[in-house]
């Protein structure tokens, strides 16, 4: 454990960014699970208005620095292609 002030304090905001990160990444990865969960059942309504909120998820995880901005791109076109497959 770190002795010094700065560096105990540094590594307590780690620890809390670590877990806001964690929690933000699940709840990203659930949204996407929903809508490919919906996409299986063949459920056209229900698949587009998952596929809304899986792509703000996305969106806000790109802002929020969790994960790159062409992996989302890249996950959010997978996504619209099974979506307009259903059509």
């Amino acid at each position: 454990m770190a002795n010094i002030k700065s560096a105990i304090k540094r590594a307590k905001t780690n620890e809390e960014r670590r877990k806001r990160n964690a929690s933000q990444k699940s709840a990203m990865r659930t949204a996407v699970k929903k809508f490919l969960t919906a996409v299986e059942n063949q459920d056209k309504e229900q698949a587009q208005v998952l596929f809304g909120q899986a792509t703000r998820s996305l969106d806000k995880a790109v802002t929020k620095g969790l994960i790159h901005k062409n992996a989302a791109a890249r996950k959010k076109s997978r996504l619209a292609k099974k979506l307009n497959a259903l059509a």
